[in-house]
């Protein structure tokens, strides 16, 4: 019996207009909801955590549904008959923009939200499916409905633990969950004397309880108002928010533990990506839409690449009945992360452990690496890629900000920081200089709250021809390029110490006193069932393991990796990181922001300033000069396999003007 019960189709229409794609005509999109159902004593689901307490049907089945949205060639002929499936950051559908340059939306429908038409002309039938079950609905996110967890005589409980960070003034209230897009878990107990709330400056700073009388399990309402005073404001009790009426102080970390209930069993969000590829892969009945699938292909970025290595090493790439799902993955800026959504209480919108942010977050564990390697504290040997007969091909890249804040060395080094030889089957890549976050439609730089303006280098030409790459080698064809990151054996990954002596003195240029640290941390002796019972988590060590960060060269840029045009020919020092402004935790890294320093523009700027940097006009002499050191550094990426060759024009044309306004580089 397929797990998958049914596909219910919504909505069945033209996509775009129907435009016509080159190579592929029309398409349509359908929009339905996947109806599950599965065996919870089958070995297939037996690694979920808390399945068997879920709710079970008449036949001793647990039930469950999701989202599906699919974009398909009107005459399946006409596809390539390759599935690529986008699993959607936090239920945002986010493929388009970074593999076609569209126009963001969680509804696609115009030709607007086709980009350029990679995927589409390329003949992809394109799959969004619902994984992350804590999601609340608005603005179009792809929900998944999942069951709670429940014992025979009540409800199950247990610790759960949230920080809250407010970049502003003026905030007073926050969901449990501290995200407002994302399910609380319901405090048992309104009493403040049995939770705790503390803050503190920084991570690594001590927590300062906060007085139970100075805060309350409440939520804030506003209503309108008489006699011309404006909204009315009310205080009420609720099991799924915190009410601090001081305001919650901007950059501090406050961080709560309290006891909750009803988690759901969210490792089910693994199994409705597997069952609802398999079945539009294999299943050949009445109610499949598809018109035929050869390969499927999965790629997610952040939350969504974390997923992705925590579905394989599990074993979710092996269907209920033993066949592969996915024939290559790209996991996008994971990081060394992944294993934080299968287990209770889970918070799946949680960001991964920042140097600031959700810094003991269980949201890197080991194994970080996809070749096998022992953990010294506990003494396994382990490995993301461990099922050569289900294991897909995997293309993982990640940006400059991995490596200082998502612990990125160790994806490819061992437990103390020397490198592995990757499978045969993975590619890794660095996008060399390039931050978390590459908006391939940003035209003006942006600051936040941060030191330095944030990094603006551009990657999208990358993905493209990666894809292509995967396909080809997933057909039995040539593999992509070899494997390209800083090594610890040719001094281009090293420790932070080597790093800051190279980095050059850049005028008023705050630096980070560290990389993000990886602690080995103890959440309990349950852990390992999914059950983190010790909150917050023992810290045994808060450098547990060896966090190394890319070489840099006189300008600060990096030495290894894959170099984007905008990186190859630089208008200024590129990073993946970036410091948080005095008054919300400055000198802390920043989230997922990388740095953009611009170059001095002319030989007087420079000798006025101090800047050790050669300024645009010693290196490029001209706007001209310029683009024809990007139109060099593109065809570079051309020959070696990283660049297609339609990608040279857009490339060409951003680079116009010195690639203002983006880079902002004003010169006479």
């Amino acid at each position: 019996m397929t797990n998958l019960v049914q596909l219910e189709i919504q909505d069945r229409r033209s996509f775009a207009d129907g435009e016509r794609f080159e190579g592929t005509g029309a398409y349509e999109r359908i929009v339905g909801r996947a109806h599950y159902r599965v065996d919870p004593l089958a070995p297939a689901q037996a690694g979920v955590t808390d399945i068997a307490l879920a709710p079970r049907d008449g036949e001793g089945l647990v039930r469950f549904s999701a989202d599906v949205f699919i974009l398909q060639p009107a005459d399946p002929a006409l596809g390539n008959r390759r599935l690529f499936f986008d699993w959607g950051n936090r239920g945002n559908k986010r493929a388009l923009q970074y593999f076609c340059d569209a126009e963001h939306s969680n509804d696609p429908e115009t030709a607007a939200h086709a980009g350029n038409g990679f995927l589409f002309r390329r003949g992809y039938t394109i799959v969004f499916g619902a994984w992350q079950g804590d999601l609340l609905p608005g603005e179009a996110r792809m929900l998944l409905d999942l069951p709670v967890a429940r014992r025979e005589d009540g409800p199950v409980t247990g610790p759960v633990r949230t920080e809250f960070i407010a970049d502003g003034p003026g905030v007073t209230c926050l969901p449990l969950s501290g995200r407002g897009s994302t399910r609380s878990h319901p405090a048992v107990s309104l009493d403040m004397a049995k939770a705790r709330l503390t803050m503190r400056p920084y991570a690594d700073a001590p927590r300062e309880p906060v007085p139970p009388d100075a805060w309350s399990f409440a939520r804030i309402e506003t209503g309108g108002g008489l006699d011309g005073l404006g909204p009315e404001r009310s205080v009420v009790p609720s099991d799924s928010h915190v009410h601090l009426p001081e305001g919650f102080r901007p950059g501090w970390i406050y961080e709560i533990v309290y006891e909750g209930r009803d988690p759901l069993v969210m490792g089910l969000g693994h199994v409705a990506v597997r069952d609802l590829v398999s079945w539009l892969r294999y299943e050949e009945g009445v109610g499949n839409p598809l018109g035929g699938i050869d390969r499927a292909y999965g790629y997610g970025r952040s939350q969504t690449g974390r997923a992705i290595r925590d579905f394989v090493w599990r074993g979710f790439n092996a269907d209920a009945a033993g066949r592969r799902v996915f024939d290559g993955l790209m996991p996008h800026v994971s990081g060394a992360g992944g294993k934080w959504l299968n287990q209770r209480f889970a918070n799946a919108v949680v960001s991964g452990g920042q140097q600031h942010e959700d810094h003991y977050a269980p949201a890197d564990g080991f194994p970080f690496a996809y070749s096998p390697c022992t953990d010294p504290h506990s003494g396994r040997t382990d490995a993301v890629l461990k099922r050569p007969e289900t294991d897909p091909l995997i293309v993982h890249t990640q940006t400059a900000t991995e490596y200082w804040q998502r612990r990125g060395s160790l994806v490819h080094t061992d437990c103390e920081g020397n490198d592995l030889a990757e499978p045969e089957g993975v590619r890794i890549y660095h996008w060399t200089g390039t931050q978390h976050t590459a908006d391939p439609n940003q035209r003006e730089p942006r600051r936040a709250v941060c030191e330095h303006w944030l990094n603006v280098a551009q990657t999208s030409m990358l993905f493209r021809a990666m894809l292509d790459a995967l396909d080809r080698w997933a057909d039995g064809g040539p593999p992509p390029p070899p494997s390209r990151h800083p090594r610890a054996a040719d001094g281009t990954l090293v420790p932070y110490a080597t790093w800051r002596e190279r980095f050059p003195a850049i005028p008023g240029g705050a630096v980070p006193q560290s990389p993000n640290l990886m602690p080995a941390l103890d959440f309990g002796p349950r852990a390992g069932e999914g059950i983190l019972d010790r909150e917050p988590p023992e810290v045994l060590a808060e450098d547990g393991y060896p966090v190394l960060v890319p070489a840099v060269d006189a300008d600060g840029n990096e030495i290894a990796g894959v170099r984007a045009p905008m990186i190859a020919a630089p208008v200024g020092t590129f990073a993946g990181w970036n410091l948080r402004r005095r008054g919300v935790a400055g000198g802390a890294m920043h989230e997922f922001s990388g740095s953009y320093i611009p170059f001095p523009d002319t030989p007087e700027e420079r000798a006025a300033t101090g800047d050790p940097r050669p300024s645009l006009l010693e290196r490029y002499g001209d706007a001209a000069g310029y683009v024809q050191a990007i139109e060099a550094a593109a065809r570079t990426l051309i020959e070696e396999g990283f660049m297609l060759e339609e990608d040279l024009p857009r490339v060409l044309a951003r680079a116009a003007d010195w690639g203002r306004p983006l880079t902002d580089v004003r010169l006479p």
